[in-house]
């Protein structure tokens, strides 16, 4: 199995393969080919055997450069249970565009216990803090159309220990 940059063309496997990865938000088509074309150094896509079978995506939010933001993980059937999204993040967390960087966040609704149980696993692996707060509430940003995201911010970072992992 193979890592890479993401590009335009990938677009329309990538609405494809988040479709199919519930509970995870279906963005636009577009919203996918602005990540791949924008954020490219950023995402991640994991083929096997020419199929795309899993995509992270993400970006050093302009508030805080220090940290990457995990915007989306999606591992297709025949690619989970090989720890594929730990190594999709690890492989963005040592590109030279994450150079600089101390802490990994991401929001995670209350009931994703996949999500929670792979950032758990990260901190652990990585010997990091994971911190939880909320970030955005039900009524307050949602109009009390989705649940509540947590902000789960892992760090800090040892970037020597993740790529000895990658090794």
């Amino acid at each position: 199995m193979g890592f890479r940059r993401p590009i335009a063309a990938d677009g329309p496997a990538i609405t494809a393969l988040i479709a199919a990865c519930p509970p995870l938000d279906r963005n636009s088509r577009y919203c996918n080919l602005l990540q791949c074309e924008h954020f490219a150094d950023h995402c991640v896509i994991a083929e096997k055997a020419g199929r795309i079978v899993g995509w992270v995506s993400g970006y050093r939010p302009p508030s805080d450069p220090a940290a990457f933001f995990v915007w989306q993980v999606a591992v297709s059937t025949e690619g989970r249970g090989k720890q594929l999204a730990s190594r999709m993040i690890a492989d963005l967390l040592t590109r030279p565009a994450q150079d600089g960087v101390t802490h990994m966040i991401t929001t995670i609704t209350a009931d994703n216990q996949a999500s929670w149980g792979l950032f758990r696993s990260l901190a652990r692996k990585w010997n990091a803090e994971l911190e939880r707060s909320a970030l955005f509430e039900r009524e307050t940003h949602f109009a009390g159309a989705h649940a509540t995201e947590y902000l789960a911010r892992i760090g800090p970072l040892d970037r020597m220990k993740i790529d000895a992992e990658q090794g």
